[in-house]
C-alpha cells in the first residue's frame, strides 16, 4: 500500500452502515451517507461505488466488542462482512477496529450539537457515519505507522 494513502471506515449495522472517508495526512474522518444493510447485496454493491469514488488502500471495519473486550453475536456479524468484503474486494486491505463507544460518542456528539442548535433531527440518520469516522480516526490515532 503506498504511504498516506485514502482510508474508508465501515461502521456495519443490520439497518444501516455508517461511512466515513478520511486520509491520515489530515487525521481526521468525514463521514459519507450511509448505507441501508438491509440486503447485504444491495450493501456491498452501494460500498462498489463508494470504493471507487475513493479509491481506498484500505478498509477500516468497527469491530464491536464488549466492554472487557469479549465477543459478542454482532461482533461475529461483522466477522462475517468483514469476510465478505476480502472476497469481493481483494485487492483492498480489510482491518477490522476496537470500535467501543463510538456509536454512544457520536450520539453524544449529535446531541451536544443539537443543544447547540447546530444539527437538526433528520442528521441523527447520519449517527451510523459520524461513528465510521471516529472509528476511522481512533485508527488512525492507534496506528501511525502503519499509514
Amino acid at each position: 500500500m503506498p504511504k498516506r494513502a485514502t482510508l474508508l471506515a465501515i461502521d456495519y449495522g443490520k439497518a444501516r452502515t455508517g461511512l466515513a472517508v478520511g486520509h491520515p495526512l489530515t487525521g481526521s474522518a468525514q463521514p459519507l451517507d450511509p448505507l441501508s444493510s438491509k440486503n447485504e447485496s444491495t450493501l456491498v454493491d452501494g460500498l462498489a461505488k463508494v470504493m471507487k469514488t475513493w479509491q481506498p488502500a484500505k478498509l477500516i471495519v468497527g469491530l464491536p466488542l464488549g466492554a472487557e473486550g469479549h465477543e459478542s453475536p454482532m461482533s461475529q456479524s461483522v466477522r462475517a462482512f468483514a469476510d465478505i468484503l476480502i472476497e469481493r474486494f481483494p485487492d483492498t486491505e480489510v482491518v477490522l477496529h476496537d470500535e467501543r463507544l463510538t456509536s454512544m460518542a457520536a450520539a453524544s456528539a449529535h446531541a451536544e450539537r443539537r443543544e447547540q442548535g447546530r444539527a437538526r433531527a433528520r442528521d441523527a440518520a447520519k449517527l451510523d457515519s459520524m461513528a465510521a469516522a471516529l472509528i476511522l480516526e481512533s485508527f488512525m490515532n492507534a496506528h501511525p505507522e502503519a499509514l
